[in-house]
């Protein structure tokens, strides 16, 4: 079986737990100030992508698209980049059904969408990146950090901010330039820049075996 396939198939049971486990939300009342809430939903869903790119990463030093007419680099590319789709897509799910259940303005709820993928994506494509081209710990902490970081800044506009009526979200540009955009933009960097680290590291594991023989 393929690695795609395999890491789809590993992907499917955490997606059915992150769903089943957003049904009881459906009996709670945010309220009007929904910053406990809020935060403690955005961190469970980091942990949720956290967690499902730990269990992914072994995939990652797999092959794919071997019947593909692609050089090795793009192979490496698109395996990290089908990786992060994955926990990415599966993230995307969980948050809708459980933004919808707890009963979030919309507002609100499209801002815990953009927030859990940014990180999502983000720590994935760092993990992947750094796993690569180090070890699994060390995967493991950069995903940690980047997930305190990106969590701390959404909160941090928030408590600047606060919420608008019926706990809906305050979308103001010179706020998210000065507490949340540097926060994600140096996210977007380093994740890109550890990413190509790793595949760069991997081609060389994969080069320096066919240059010795």
């Amino acid at each position: 079986m393929p690695p795609i396939e395999r890491a789809l198939l590993r992907t499917i049971p955490w997606l059915l737990v992150g769903l089943v486990m957003s049904l009881p939300l459906i009996f709670v009342s945010p309220g009007d100030e929904p910053m406990g809430w809020f935060v403690g939903q955005l961190v469970a869903l980091v942990a949720f992508s956290f967690g499902l790119t730990s269990v992914l990463l072994p995939f990652g030093d797999e092959r794919w698209f071997l019947e593909a007419n692609w050089g090795e680099c793009w192979r490496l590319v698109a395996s990290g980049a089908g990786l992060v789709a994955l926990v990415t897509g599966t993230t995307a799910l969980v948050t809708l059904a459980s933004s919808s259940a707890l009963g979030f303005d919309p507002s609100l709820q499209f801002l815990q969408l953009l927030s859990a993928l940014d990180i999502a994506w983000a720590g994935a494509a760092l993990m992947v990146g750094t796993y690569r081209a180090s070890t699994r710990p060390w995967a493991l902490v950069a995903g940690a950090i980047l997930g305190v970081i990106c969590v701390w800044s959404i909160w941090n506009y928030l408590s600047n901010v606060g919420f608008g009526p019926s706990g809906s979200w305050i979308a103001s540009g010179p706020d998210l330039m000065r507490y949340v955009i540097p926060f994600d933009v140096m996210a977007a960097v380093v994740a890109i820049g550890v990413f190509l680290l790793g595949v760069r590291s991997q081609l060389r594991e994969i080069e320096q075996p066919s240059a010795q023989s």
